[in-house]
């Protein structure tokens, strides 16, 4: 087995500190930084991620791996930056002004690095307006809102306005996600895409990224 297939394995079985030094030694062996992330890391995330959606892991599982993805990224983020590595694009995520949850956001946020892009949390109880000042704070093409309640989920077009009012209108794009929320509710509230779960998410982010 290659130290690449080793290192997606041992993610995949969420040991952290052996791919941690799986990183290290396949930088050693001269291996791409770039290599490293694609055939090592984010191959062993997309399996996690979709053993997630056919509910052949639990959210656990997912956090390890997503723990153990973490290590490896430690050992790989300054040599991925010295040979101008770029990710895939930026998002911005949270959850709505008046909710507390970060759970579901949490783990979608590990997925989109798992999936390879730059996330940008902004935490919970977040207002509109924020997911915006941040989204041009880091140039970031898309904003992910979570909302847990169905009290709260009504101020996700809060933030679908304040962006259509701003500068990024046209520009940036909006998904959302949480228990309460549904297809039929993003397209009422003018989203550009709704996701079930976090393996779905990362999957609608690529997609919206590429549109």
């Amino acid at each position: 087995m290659s130290v690449l297939e080793q290192i997606s394995e041992n993610l995949i079985k969420g040991k952290a500190n052996d791919v941690k030094a799986l990183v290290s030694q396949a930088l050693t062996e001269g291996k791409k930084p770039a290599d490293i992330l694609n055939n090592g890391l984010l191959a062993g995330m997309s399996v996690v991620g979709a053993r997630f959606k056919k509910n052949e892991v639990y959210v656990p599982e997912v956090l390890i791996a997503a723990r153990a993805m973490k290590f490896g990224m430690e050992v790989l983020k300054p040599k991925l930056a010295e040979a101008g590595v770029q990710p895939i694009g930026t998002v911005v995520i949270g959850t709505v002004k008046g909710d507390l949850h970060d759970i579901g956001k949490n783990l979608v946020g590990m997925m989109l690095e798992g999936a390879g892009l730059r996330v940008v949390d902004v935490g919970i109880n977040v207002e509109s307006e924020k997911f915006i000042e941040a989204a041009k704070q880091n140039n970031a093409t898309l904003i992910g809102v979570s909302a847990l309640l169905t009290t709260t989920m009504t101020n996700m077009k809060g933030v679908v306005d304040a962006l259509k009012a701003s500068s990024l209108a046209g520009k940036a794009k909006i998904m959302v996600g949480g228990a309460p929320v549904t297809q039929a509710f993003c397209n009422e509230i003018g989203a550009d895409g709704y996701a079930a779960d976090a393996a779905s998410a990362a999957d609608l982010a690529k997609s919206l990224l590429k549109k």
